[in-house]
């Protein structure tokens, strides 16, 4: 069992995070369970806006996982360019979508262990969907997520799948989805990878890191970003 002080001081600056940020949630645009399994494998390794830009082009073409599955490479390719990587996705995203249609009847599965045994999709993308898509609460262990629940003094872990056990075991399931965009949406703005913004952090009187970044008020400030997307 946690230590009954760690508990609350995390439940405590996931109450802060929460008043910080009202507006927290998934960056990425979608419709449904499909189209969000698909731009959160579009995701990887470029920015959510990138993928929200191709986006209604990419849903026009194919809009459910019978389309993707029998799209021609090329043109899918050229869609989902600007993304980054787009051979690769683009081979991710086929199978994907015929694994749907194979063995689930085109439909995205509501339970993570069918979800993470389709191509491509790992607990974090599964999470993602299980937590956005079907309100069924799941932790994604982003590098912020990670970053943050480390600085926070939450868990020392580094491997993704056991920082997602540690921290859950900090604050009841129905909490998990929206603490993992209010980390989120903190690493984004205010607490960096190379200089958190320490002199304006609203939980800075519970952080143990506190000072890992300027202190100064105004400095900090300065450091601060005032746009939610990514």
């Amino acid at each position: 069992m946690p230590d009954t002080s760690l508990v609350r001081r995390a439940r405590k600056i996931n109450r802060v995070l929460a008043e910080t940020y009202p507006d927290a949630k998934c960056e990425l645009d979608f419709d449904d369970a499909f189209e969000l399994l698909v731009v959160t494998v579009l995701s990887a390794q470029t920015t959510d806006k990138r993928v929200n830009a191709v986006r209604p082009t990419l849903f026009a073409a194919y809009p459910d996982a019978v389309a993707m599955a029998a799209a021609d490479r090329a043109k899918l390719e050229q869609i989902i360019g600007p993304t980054g990587f787009f051979r690769a996705k683009t081979d991710t995203l086929l199978k994907l979508s015929q694994a749907l249609v194979e063995r689930f009847d085109g439909e995205v599965p509501p339970r993570l262990v069918d979800l993470v045994t389709l191509p491509g999709v790992g607990r974090k993308t599964a999470n993602v969907v299980l937590g956005n898509a079907f309100d069924v609460p799941g932790i994604t262990v982003d590098t912020h997520f990670a970053r943050l629940s480390g600085r926070f003094g939450w868990t020392t872990e580094t491997d993704p799948v056991k920082i997602e056990h540690a921290v859950g075991a900090l604050f009841p399931k129905r909490d998990w989805t929206m603490l993992s965009h209010h980390l989120i949406w903190h690493g984004r703005l205010v607490c960096h990878a190379r200089k958190p913004a320490c002199g304006a952090c609203p939980v800075a009187k519970w952080c143990p890191s506190y000072g890992t970044g300027p202190t100064d008020p105004e400095q900090a400030a300065k450091l601060v970003r005032t746009e939610g997307r990514a």
